[in-house]
Order: C-alpha cells, then structure tokens, then sequence
C-alpha cells in the first residue's frame, strides 16, 4: 500500500524537486537575497523531515564552544506563539517549543531564543553575543551562515530516499554540497569499516569526508524530584512504560531492550502537545498492570511538555523518569569535526566592544 502510495505522490515530488533546484539556483545566483553577518554563525540541519539528532548535536556544540558568549536560535516548531521571543522564567514548551525550552533548562549561561525570520532574530541577537547557533535553518537561505553542519542519520542513509511528498526529503541528496561539515549521526557504536565505506561513498562528489556519531544516553532523571538512577537498574523483570513524541523513538526503544523487552509503547507523532487525556491514559495502564517492578521512561525533549501543573498533578508520585542523550564521534573523527568548528569560529570572531563602538 506504502509503494502504491508512493507511486501517486511521485509526480508531485518532481514538481516539488524542480521547485526547490530553482530557488536554490537563484539563491546561488544572488537573485535572492541572503544575509550575511560579521559573527560567527552556525547552522545545524538535514535534508530529510523529521529527526537527525539535531538536540544533541547542539549541545554538543554548546560544549565545545562553552568559552563564547552564544545564542541559540530556533524556529521553535510546536510553539503557540509567533514573532521573536527571548526565552525567560515564564517560557514554557508550549510558548517557545519543546527543543528550545530544553536548551534554556539545560544551558543557562546559553541565550535561548525563537523566531520565523532568522535574519531578523539574528539581528537582535547578534550584537550582545559572540556566535549564534541556528537550530534547524539548512533550507533557511535567507540567512547565509557561516558554517553548516548537516546530519543524516544513519539508517535512512542507508537506503533510497524520495522528495517530499513520496518521501520525506526536503530538497535533493545533492544539496549536502552546501555544508561545511558533513554528520552522520545515530550509528551504531562498534560501525563497521565497510559500512563506513559504504555510507562515505554517497558523499564521493562532495568536498568533506563525513564524520561518525553515535548516541550516549545518561543516567535517568526523576521528573517528581527523586534521585537519578542508572539504567542498569532497569532489569528483565522491569516493565518500561514509555510515552513518546519524536521523530524516531526506534534507537531509544532498542537502547531500552538491552536492559528488558517488557516495553509498553505509548507512541505519538514528532513534537506532540500531550493532553490530559493521553496523560491519563499512559497512568491508568501503569497502574492497571499486574508487574511489581515498573517505570515510566520518556525523552528528555518530551519531558518539556509534561511540566504544566495539571499533567504533573497526574503523575504525582509515579515513577516518572527521561533518559537525556548526548552524542559522541568516533575519536578520529571527533578531532577533525572539532578542528573545522573551533578554525572557524576563531576566524571569524569579532571584537564586540570595538562592534559597538563603531555602531554607536
């Protein structure tokens, strides 16, 4: 049925592609306007719909950037909000987004914020900051950035993937030429050097060797204030009630299989608004399941949007826990992506104090 459909949808995927290769063109041409600014600015993308491990990427940039005075700027998909906003104490998932409230949460030495037009948030935040992070801005030409990282995460690489909307491709496999540094991330930790070879060789006509990533998860972290605990502690006697709004819950739920197959899905679409309802449900099954050993596991993005005090009325006094994910390179790797990254940025830092002045 999924091919068939696909068979019908594939004509408009041809008039979607030309139409996508001409704004590029264009772009590339300078019939469109794209702007550049006189900070350094970094754009973490992907060509394909739906999760890459753009979060983690971030942070991990965060990390390794930790000695500038950055700023996180995001669309903030989900929100129900529009404009610029600066996140503050009154940000919530539902006013900011799910990924930009988790990076305000986490990162407070960070500068979080939100808007459509990435020119104009980046113009508010370009002159109190020494590089901006765009989250998500690959296909945002409006803004000519500095430095892209584009991800691709490694199963989808693996096999053919279409235009939207037959596929889940926002613009050709060809656009990767436009990025500085090259991703592949959620591979699997012990990557064969055929499978490297065979996912490298699809990058042959480009100018960056891909690099290699893996996910790293952490220790669980209570959402009702109790002590975090390692994952180990999940054993086979263990059933996982695990709540989802992601793009791709599969490396999470074979992450969590290592430990026990007893796992109750309760699965919904990429940056879903939980309800009571859904919330209600999720507490019910907990509790009307007959297993003495029992957990519920979401993913540090979905806990954003459990923090309302109505939904955490609901799961007073269950145990509620995420699993926060990090990633990490292979170690060659890891070297040269940090080198582009740190080149780059060091190369293009301007002087705020003498920026002001001339601006003043």
């Amino acid at each position: 049925m999924f091919t068939y459909l696909r068979l019908l949808l594939f004509p408009f995927s041809l008039i979607y592609g030309l139409v996508v290769i001409v704004r590029n063109k264009l772009y590339d041409a300078g019939f469109f306007k794209s702007v550049a600014f006189d900070l350094p600015v970094i754009c973490v993308g992907n060509l394909v719909v739906g999760g890459s491990g753009k979060t983690p990427v971030t942070e991990y940039l965060v990390s390794l950037l930790s000695t500038h005075k950055i700023a996180i700027l995001s669309r903030g998909y989900g929100r129900n909000t529009k404009g610029f906003i600066l996140a503050d104490e009154s940000a919530t998932a539902q006013s900011i987004g799910d990924e930009p409230m988790q990076f305000f949460s986490k990162f407070p030495q960070v500068t979080v914020a939100v808007c459509e037009d990435r020119v104009y948030g980046i113009a508010q935040l370009q002159q109190q900051h020494d590089l901006i992070i765009l989250d998500d801005a690959f296909q945002h030409r409006a803004v000519k950035a500095g430095f892209n990282i584009l991800l691709f995460e490694y199963q989808k690489l693996r096999s053919f993937q279409f235009l939207l909307p037959a596929g889940n491709l926002r613009e050709p496999f060809s656009g990767f030429k436009r990025a500085q540094a090259v991703l592949v991330t959620k591979a699997p930790a012990n990557l064969s050097p055929a499978d490297e070879a065979l996912c490298s060789a699809k990058f042959r006509t480009g100018k960056n060797k891909p690099s290699f990533s893996f996910l790293k998860y952490d220790d669980l972290i209570s959402l009702n204030g109790q002590p975090s605990k390692p994952v180990a502690n999940v054993n086979q006697h263990t059933v996982v009630f695990l709540l989802t709004g992601i793009a791709n819950p599969g490396p999470l739920i074979s992450y969590i299989s290592n430990y026990t197959k007893a796992i109750e899905q309760h699965e919904y679409p990429d940056h879903y608004q939980f309800s009571l309802a859904d919330i209600d449900k999720l507490c019910k099954a907990f509790k009307q399941h007959p297993g003495t050993e029992k957990i519920i596991i979401t993913t540090e993005k979905d806990a954003q949007r459990l923090l309302s005090s109505a939904i955490q009325e609901l799961l007073l006094n269950l145990p509620v826990y995420y699993l926060p994910v990090k990633v990490a390179l292979k170690a060659e790797d890891k070297i040269t992506f940090d080198k582009k990254i740190l080149d780059y940025v060091s190369s293009h830092t301007r002087n705020r104090t003498i920026h002001k002045a001339e601006n003043s």
